[in-house]
């Protein structure tokens, strides 16, 4: 298979990404959080506050208030142990125990990492890694590394200005053992996902963000010392406190090259337990991260907006003033439910609520826009509406710039999206909404190349879990899936002939509770 046939496969034709005679080896599976060896480890504060709403923004931050943010952002939050139907006689087998944290992640395997570049007072200045399971940074290269990462990124960022950088980073084995080349898939998504998670808590603690998904690759993995073979940083985000801009327009004609990078800093050898005995290679995944790979700071692009939207019946939504919720009790009461839903009526103000509160928090800093932020976005929503009061059911396209809906099939399509879905883990018949976020059908590879997929993924994965917050503001359940077949979307939304397609199903609506056993680590 080559790298054109797995795109294709990963989206259109999942069956054909994997080897049909794949199977999983649970026992021997990996952790879902990197352990380094003999390095020198820094304990962040236990002591978490409970709450977000009203926090104090200090002009400096300090370790404190970086290891609050790190655990909100991707820190160990529940325990967690289900009953689960697995037609097993066996009572022990219908047991699922996992450990989870406030951003969601396909299976619970967080196959992402990450790293922090620290220039704060009492914390030797230097490149981190968080250790989830200890809630400490781990010490992996102490020096000042703004002139080097600020090259990286091709001049575009005053690190100067910005106490902190955040790199987050893919692990391939960490899904691959149970997903094999469709990890490929989920792993841009759950890296859009924290990432969301992060810019949303980094709003809590005031600090501005900007997200690079353009750098030198090898410049950037050779500073934290990662091997391409096993994991690759997939997105960059300098953090600084305050609103200062994190863009630099000085020195931007000047080229850099990964290489020429490198060669100025020397390699770091460390050590790391994964617990799996037998790591089986994954051929396709890293090929597809080499060829995303930039060398040149030549190559990096930004995007000029290509959108078509749809024609249609127009339904204008309700005004709703800007959802005020405290993120730390959001991400405790969130839920993803599998056979929980409950059908039950949605209001017009619930659902504007939702559709708005999702995209305009959507807006943010990044290097594919530049110093301009775009209205328009590269991933929009689309949604199969059952059950709204005052919106006869049917397929809408959401116009965020009116505030409306644009009806593009009239009647019910939950018939339509439960035959697509391959598995019955979800009865669409209980749910009034099934949202899907959409993309351009090239997924960026015109203007991106082979990173674009990734970058697609990524931002269709942010929007996600901004819909997943507001939804659970609203005391709704959401559920992101990638098993169902894009083309029956694609066909009830008449994506095609604008260049569109289905990335991401979400199910979303009132739920009942699930038999379970959670425990929250926190203090």
């Amino acid at each position: 298979m080559n790298l054109e046939a797995l795109l294709h496969n990963l989206h259109f034709d999942i069956d054909k990404v994997s080897p049909p005679d794949w199977e999983v080896d649970w026992n021997d599976a990996p952790l879902t959080y990197k352990l380094y060896r003999g390095l020198p480890v820094i304990p962040l504060s236990l002591e978490v506050p409970l709450t977000l709403k009203g926090m104090e923004v200090p002009a400096k931050p300090d370790l404190s208030k970086i290891g609050h943010f790190l655990w909100y952002v991707f820190g160990l939050t529940q325990f967690s142990e289900s009953k689960m139907d697995f037609g097993s006689s066996d009572q022990a087998m219908d047991l699922m125990q996992s450990k989870r944290r406030f951003a969601p992640s396909g299976g619970a395997l967080y196959p992402n990492e990450l790293y922090v570049y620290l220039k704060i007072e009492n914390l030797p200045a230097g490149v981190y890694h968080y250790d989830v399971a200890h809630h400490r940074l781990v010490l992996l290269r102490e020096g000042n590394f703004d002139s080097y990462i600020s090259r990286a990124l091709g001049n575009r960022c005053d690190l100067s200005n910005c106490f902190g950088t955040v790199f987050v980073s893919t692990m391939f084995w960490k899904n691959f053992f149970k997903y094999n080349n469709f990890a490929y898939r989920l792993q841009g998504l759950d890296a859009g996902v924290l990432i969301g998670q992060l810019l949303e808590v980094a709003k809590c603690f005031g600090f501005a963000s900007c997200v690079f998904f353009q750098f030198l690759d090898r410049a950037i993995n050779h500073l934290l010392g990662l091997s391409e073979q096993e994991e690759s940083v997939y997105a960059v985000i300098p953090l600084s406190a305050g609103s200062t801009s994190c863009f630099n327009r000085r020195n931007i004609d000047r080229h850099d090259s990964a290489t020429e990078l490198c060669q100025e800093l020397t390699a770091i050898q460390t050590t790391h337990y994964v617990h799996s005995r037998r790591v089986l290679e994954f051929p396709m995944l890293t090929e597809m991260n080499e060829a995303s790979m930039l060398e040149s700071t030549k190559s990096f692009r930004q995007i000029e907006e290509k959108q078509i939207n749809p024609e249609g019946q127009t339904v204008t939504l309700p005004y709703v003033k800007r959802l005020s919720y405290d993120l730390a009790s959001v991400c405790r009461i969130r839920f993803s439910p599998d056979k929980d839903f409950v059908l039950g009526k949605v209001s017009q103000q619930q659902l504007a609520t939702l559709l708005k509160g999702a995209v305009d928090s959507f807006s943010y800093q990044n290097d594919l826009d530049g110093v301009q932020r775009k209205t328009k976005s590269r991933v929009t929503l689309y949604g199969c509406l059952y059950n709204v009061e005052g919106i006869p059911n049917g397929a809408y396209y959401y116009d965020s710039s009116g505030h409306a809906l644009r009806r593009v099939q009239p009647g019910d399509q939950r018939l339509q999206l439960q035959h697509g879905m391959s598995g019955g883990n979800v009865n669409l018949f209980q749910v009034p909404l099934c949202l899907h976020v959409t993309g351009g059908k090239d997924h960026l590879k015109t203007e991106m190349g082979y990173r674009g997929y990734r970058i697609q993924q990524m931002e269709a994965g942010m929007l996600v879990q901004r819909l997943l917050l507001i939804a659970s503001s609203l005391g709704f359940g959401g559920h992101p899936l990638l098993g169902f077949d894009v083309n029956v979307s694609d066909a009830i939304y008449k994506l095609s002939p604008q260049g569109k397609t289905s990335l991401i199903q979400i199910p979303t609506g009132p739920y009942r509770q699930r038999p379970s056993l959670n425990g929250g680590l926190h203090s």
